[in-house]
């Protein structure tokens, strides 16, 4: 069975049959499987936002299905999945955005009370969210992911010749930043 999908053309109240990528549906499960987790993290980690992360993991997944690439095998698709939601994050990033604090739900304001934080994340996550996008990105599909500077340069659409000085930055800045919040810890109450 290929894998094939239905969208619904609002316009004309019907639906009609989306042909795409050639992969059958236990292919597509595995890999899946194999990328997701990796995938949502990267996007919340970068974004700041996990139900974002969601919307635009499920949106990577359909526009990865639906879009003619050669089949270079696993790496080449995971690195153009990594692509395509990159290019989601900045097609988010250049809508203006707007939001009361009456849409923003309490439990975001909330410190969670039962450790479920691990050290890394209570370490790390309030300096990565003082970065940049483009820093926190960087960070993560360097350090996190694994990336090559040259398979970075494919997912951003940067050059491939800046990553490295970028990456550069980007590390100093969140060296910076944990240094910073060391000091106010210990001269802290």
């Amino acid at each position: 069975m290929r894998w094939e999908s239905t969208i619904p053309n609002v316009l004309a109240g019907e639906a009609q049959p989306l042909a795409c990528l050639p992969m059958d549906s236990e292919e597509f499960a595995a890999f899946y499987e194999r990328s997701s987790r990796s995938l949502w993290a990267y996007v919340a980690r970068v974004s700041g936002d996990p139900a974002l992360a969601d919307d635009l993991m499920q949106e990577s997944y359909i526009r990865f299905l639906c879009a003619a690439h050669p089949e270079d095998g696993e790496v080449a698709k995971r690195r153009y999945l990594f692509r395509i939601a990159t290019n989601l994050l900045r097609d988010h990033w250049r809508r203006p955005q707007s939001c009361s604090i009456e849409e923003i739900p309490e439990e975001f304001f909330a410190a969670p009370s039962d450790g479920a934080q691990s050290d890394s994340q209570a370490v790390l996550g309030p300096a990565m969210a003082l970065l940049r996008p483009r820093d926190r990105q960087l960070l993560w599909l360097a350090y996190a992911e694994g990336y090559s500077h040259r398979e970075m340069a494919e997912i951003t659409g940067l050059a491939s010749a800046s990553i490295r000085l970028l990456l550069f930055r980007a590390r100093h800045k969140i060296a910076r930043l944990l240094r910073q919040q060391n000091l106010s810890e210990r001269s802290g109450p």
